[in-house]
């Protein structure tokens, strides 16, 4: 408990100072790279580690389902992707990326929004819902040991420029930015938690704080709010910014969606 106290006291004096902390030039790459399973106690990786009892795969199952289902007058995803998990196998592993009919960037739950708007002829589902947490647990799932890695050239520099910029930047209350805690003090204790190096290769995940399924960008909101700075909309430009600078970060880490976390 003393050590952690220690720690939270010298992010907050290191926060002291200018509004944003100096983003060197490459990614920042916490040496070794490790997944935020590694940070877990030993029953909560027993828990991810056994499909029957990861409670996430009760959505990957609902995901399943609903990518088999058509409603009588729209074709089902799995119409589009005739050959399922082959067809899809890696594809969770290189988003965030562009859409290259809008030149957005889009996540795994925007790409299967605009599936939905454009070729279901179905509305959007809302971000969060249980439907959306479904199906890209599900699309995510499939790309369970694939490697992390995105694209940030072209279009995709501003976001992930963007992404960076929103990391290092301090905000909230306590006047923290992303990196002090991820960079600078991972692997050290704060109260009862070991700081991870922040990746979000388990998302969406079951956090047994919310005890449910969540998206990576309700805990992006969650961390915005532990530092008592305003949090973003779910979906938001400046969410979808961060998850590509995060993913490019983790680049070569594995994709172990579903996972579990504190």
């Amino acid at each position: 408990m003393k050590s952690g106290i220690a720690v939270v006291a010298a992010i907050c004096l290191a926060a002291c100072g200018n509004d944003r902390v100096a983003a060197p030039d490459t990614p920042p790459q916490p040496a070794p790279l490790k997944s935020g399973y590694a940070f877990l106690q030993p029953q909560t990786q027993a828990l991810q580690d056994d499909d029957f009892a990861n409670p996430s795969f009760l959505w990957v199952d609902r995901g399943e389902a609903l990518f088999q289902e058509a409603d009588g007058i729209t074709d089902a995803c799995s119409d589009c992707h005739a050959e399922g998990a082959r067809s899809l196998a890696s594809a969770a592993a290189h988003y965030p990326q562009i859409d290259q009919e809008s030149g957005r960037l889009v996540n795994i739950e925007g790409r299967i929004n605009l599936c939905r708007e454009r070729y279901q002829d179905r509305p959007p589902l809302t971000y969060e819902s249980d439907d959306l947490l479904a199906l890209t647990a599900y699309v995510a799932h499939l790309a369970r040991g694939e490697p992390v890695s995105v694209d940030i050239e072209g279009a995709a520099a501003d976001w992930y420029s963007r992404g960076e910029d929103y990391f290092h930047t301090r905000r909230g209350q306590f006047n923290l930015a992303c990196t002090q805690c991820h960079d600078e003090n991972w692997g050290k204790k704060l109260r009862g938690d070991t700081i991870s190096q922040g990746h979000g290769t388990g998302f969406p995940a079951y956090r047994l704080e919310w005890q449910t399924l969540g998206s990576l960008h309700r805990r992006l909101s969650d961390c915005d709010a532990g530092v008592r700075a305003e949090p973003r909309a779910l979906g938001s430009d400046d969410y979808l910014a961060v998850e590509l600078y995060l993913a490019r970060r983790a680049e070569g880490l594995a994709i172990e969606t579903p996972g579990v976390r504190r």
